[in-house]
């Protein structure tokens, strides 16, 4: 493998704080490299120093010659006036040249260039399309090393996944700044842990960083007791996850087990359904036949929606699907076109918007959060209002910092502390992890573990997504809210397979009611008599095998048509070839149409 950047003993200061002291690494052809740590330890800084963007204070930094870099930073800018379509497509004369390259096509797709108008001008765009248009322009490009910071955070689920699997097929070198713990673990094969002004090197992405962590801390016994037992809890999710999550276990898997024998589930369902049950009541809010409208987009049309106690939510849906209106109106905020929302007389309700609210800059941190209440319990388990602070990576000196001095990362976990301390019994959150470092969010799982009141959760982070709830719904784009029992994995699915808004599918899209338990569904549904219109039992358990070997031919299909574009790219000058590959890209396509075909019409015998 060719070495690509390397840099010898460099360091970095700004003003009287020393980021980096000593640093020296190598990113060679093929590597996919995380980067974590705490806010503020100088992951950026590093990566634009390794992009040449940033000079450091000493040392040196070498680049392989005629290196192809794209470097897309959280300053990443545009040029005022310029259109969409120049921004992204500046290297083509003409609409042919990259609409004939599928990897481009792909691209604009993807990215969602082409729903933001060619013709755009960007200086009109939002940050967030913003950043989606720089990113696009440089992923367009032949490179040998990409280097992203934050990519994933002004995408929607559908869009990092999108995301991941580009940035797989691409045979390039990747350095990325996120805290999006799937996306780690998914896309990169090294993790680079920037701490006390240098970087810890591991194998693996952010399972095998984890299990590398939690060992390192029980050989030497150098990690304070918090942070090894906040270790051992993730080590236990990460171990009862999907396949093990980690890839190849590479530092004493065993030894690292051994940690978490004795560590019982993370949340214990039962019983904090039961005590949420005892301060909520019955009630906690019900949606009875509402529709709702923003603008001239509908969301929710005649859709009937019950949130029981003790639930925890997660919604999910494309960027404009609502998600965030449809929030407000679960809070109260906004009331509905038509249609009754009902709260419960004992709702104890608090929000997290997206936007920092406005905090009280001349007080200290502490102040602050005392300011709401200076003792919390959260279930079981009481803090004082320095404790959460302190748990929400707010040590003892920083805790008398004036609320003005803090960065926007600190200012949200500022939010979120001062959120919990109003005790409220129903939480609604909007995108929490925005600003937040990996640690600060398993802080934020920890303290939710114990939390025994109703969760509603709106987040493209599918870790979170995943690790704190317990059900999963979609808003699928035809006003209807659909609860899908295959979690994020099957929302990405029907995404794939374009299932029509209106289908009566798995998941149960369409409906027009929708209960706020899975488990009371389930229940209805295993109750219902046969009739001559409704397939037996034994039909639908055939229907349902059938299903499941339709959907591993669809991936099948999915993957050869993958293959067969990237082919299709490298025989560009080969015509023989050309019409050889594109024969068999028409028969996998006529396929794939059939076997969509019949998996929607099975589909119609499962309910």
């Amino acid at each position: 493998m060719a070495n690509l950047i390397n840099t010898e003993s460099i360091a970095k200061s700004y003003g009287d704080r020393e980021l980096l002291r000593g640093v020296s690494l190598g990113i060679d052809t093929g590597d996919r490299i995380g980067v974590v740590g705490l806010n503020g330890c100088g992951k950026t800084t590093l990566l634009e120093i390794l992009a040449g963007v940033e000079p450091p204070d000493s040392g040196r930094v070498s680049w392989a010659r005629d290196l192809r870099l794209a470097v897309v930073t959280q300053r990443t800018d545009l040029t005022s006036g310029a259109r969409v379509g120049d921004a992204v497509l500046a290297g083509y004369t003409a609409d042919h040249e990259w609409a004939a390259d599928p990897r481009v096509r792909s691209i604009v797709h993807g990215l969602g260039i082409d729903t933001l108008g060619f013709d755009t001008d960007v200086s009109t765009l939002s940050g967030g399309e913003r950043r989606r248009v720089a990113l696009a322009a440089e992923l367009v490009r032949e490179l040998d090393v990409i280097v992203l910071d934050e990519p994933t955070n002004h995408l929607d689920i559908e869009g990092v996944n999108w995301l991941a699997e580009h940035l797989l097929a691409r045979r390039v070198a990747l350095i990325v700044v996120t805290h999006d713990r799937w996306f780690l673990d998914t896309v990169c094969s090294r993790t680079w842990e920037v701490v006390d002004l240098s970087v810890e090197q591991y194998e693996g992405g952010y399972a095998d960083w984890v299990y590398a962590r939690a060992e390192r801390a029980r050989i030497a016994k150098a990690t304070e007791d918090k942070r090894r037992n906040l270790a051992r809890k993730e080590l236990a999710w990460l171990h009862r996850g999907a396949k093990a999550r980690t890839s190849k276990p590479k530092y004493r898997v065993e030894a690292a087990e051994a940690l978490i024998a004795d560590v019982p589930q993370p949340r214990d369902t039962v019983e904090l359904h039961a005590f949420a049950r005892r301060r909520l009541g019955k009630t906690v809010v019900e949606l009875e036949d509402v529709t709702l409208h923003a603008g001239s987009v509908p969301i929710l049309d005649s859709v009937t929606w019950r949130i029981g106690p003790g639930e925890r939510i997660g919604i999910v849906g494309v960027n404009g699907s609502g998600k965030t209106t449809l929030l407000r109106l679960i809070g109260g905020e906004v009331e509905p076109d038509e249609g009754t929302r009902v709260q419960g007389k004992t709702v104890r309700l608090a929000q997290l918007v997206q936007e920092l609210e406005d905090l009280p800059g001349e007080r200290r941190v502490l102040e602050a959060v005392e300011d709401v209440a200076r003792r919390v319990s959260l279930g079981k388990q009481e803090f004082t209002a320095s404790q959460l602070a302190e748990r929400f990576g707010f040590g003892s000196s920083r805790q008398w910092t004036r609320v003005r001095d803090l960065s926007g990362g600190e200012r949200r976990r500022l939010q979120l502390a001062r959120l919990l301390m109003s005790e409220p019994n129903v939480l609604l959150l909007d995108e929490p992890t925005n600003d937040l470092d990996i640690d600060t969010l398993q802080q934020l799982e920890d303290v939710l573990d114990s939390w025994p009141g109703t969760l509603v959760v709106v987040s493209h982070d599918r870790y979170l997504v995943e690790r704190a709830c317990d059900s999963v719904y979609a808003l699928p784009g035809d006003g209807t809210v659909t609860h899908l029992p295959g979690g994020i994995d099957e929302y990405l699915a029907r995404r794939g397979r374009h299932v029509a808004p209106g289908h009566k599918d798995t998941g149960g899209a369409g409906r027009k009611e929708t209960t706020g338990s899975a488990a009371q569904e389930a229940a209805a549904t295993q109750q219902r008599p046969a009739t001559a219109d409704r397939p037996s039992a034994a039909e639908q358990r055939a229907a349902r095998k059938e299903l499941a070997k339709l959907e591993r031919r669809l991936d099948t299909l999915a993957g050869r048509e993958r293959e067969l574009h990237e082919e299709l790219a490298g025989a560009a000058t080969d015509p023989d070839r050309l019409m050889e590959l594109d024969t068999e890209l028409k028969s996998v396509r006529q396929e794939k149409d059939e076997v969509e075909n019949r998996w929607m019409a099975t589909a119609e015998q499962v309910e």
